[in-house]
């Protein structure tokens, strides 16, 4: 009998002990990957990509502009990409102005302020969205005639009509806070909404608390 080695444990072929499986197959069309889009922000630049089925993607490179919706005053308007200022999932992205869905950005106020105060059917519309603001539309001299039913609609509307002071402040700055909702890697477009209530006071928690941290280093 030779002498007991603890290095010997069992005849196991080598592919098992190294974890390496052996390939049953070649590589599948429908398993690749593409690289990431990694939209910026800059002129408009999209490239479509064929996808299964003859379908076609909108690969966004360079966006500037988008579709965002003020969701409390039910208004869609096009507007003009600032930039990116918070992602929940890499801080690279806001560093280096990538645009993905969920991303917190920057947007401009203009075509909002310009609908709020001219719009006819509004509460306090044809005067300034901040108190400070001075309005865009130029005052007439005879106001505009309601029926008596759309005047007591706007009378009635107008014990709620308030804009929230955080958005007030933002409106004086001349640009908001967004979230963008689409996929601009996939959809070619950064459309999304403008942050408000809880969750405008949740992401500027976050803003503040980074600004601290970044101090702090």
């Amino acid at each position: 009998m030779g002498e007991y080695c603890p290095f010997v444990v069992c005849h196991v072929p080598l592919t098992l002990l190294l974890a390496v499986r052996a390939h049953y197959r070649k590589k599948r069309k429908f398993e690749l990957g593409r690289q990431a889009a990694a939209t910026k922000i800059g002129a408009k630049r999209v490239h479509t990509v064929r996808a299964r089925g003859g379908n076609l993607k909108y690969r966004a490179l360079r966006l500037d502009t988008g579709n965002y919706a003020w969701g409390s005053e039910n208004i869609t308007r096009k507007t003009r990409l600032i930039g990116v200022v918070y992602n929940a999932s890499n801080n690279e992205l806001v560093r280096t102005n990538t645009l993905v869905k969920g991303s917190i950005i920057q947007i401009d106020a203009t075509p909002f302020r310009q609908w709020y105060e001219a719009h006819a059917f509004s509460i306090q519309y044809a005067q300034p969205v901040t108190k400070k603001g001075k309005s865009t539309i130029e005052a007439t001299d005879e106001p505009k005639k309601l029926s008596n039913h759309a005047q007591r609609s706007l009378d009635a509307k107008k014990k709620d009509a308030k804009i929230d002071p955080l958005l007030e402040s933002q409106f004086a700055a001349g640009r908001l806070y967004a979230s963008i909702s689409s996929r601009p890697g996939q959809s070619g477009r950064a459309d999304g909404y403008i942050l408000e209530g809880k969750e405008l006071e949740f992401y500027l928690r976050k803003l503040r608390s980074d600004k601290k941290k970044h101090a702090h280093a």
